[in-house]
């Protein structure tokens, strides 16, 4: 981040909303992980099912960076 001083104030510049995004979906990529393991491994026989869920899932999470990458600007 940068900072910018006019007239005496000092304002933040940079790309904070894609760091939210970026920590948001980070955090929605381990989450999804963890419960993609508890699910596994209370019922190994739904292995498949669960890692094509999990694998949509942390796509979605992900896709919410490149919103802010490229639509918020």
């Amino acid at each position: 981040m940068h900072t910018r001083e006019e007239g005496g104030d000092r304002h933040m510049t940079g790309n904070f909303h894609v760091a939210i995004a970026a920590l948001g979906a980070a955090l929605a990529v381990g989450m999804i992980g963890a419960k993609a393991s508890e699910a596994v491994g209370r019922n190994p026989g739904s292995s498949t099912q669960v890692m094509v869920q999990s694998i949509l899932s942390i796509a979605f999470a992900e896709a919410i960076v490149f919103y802010a990458l490229f639509l918020v600007r």
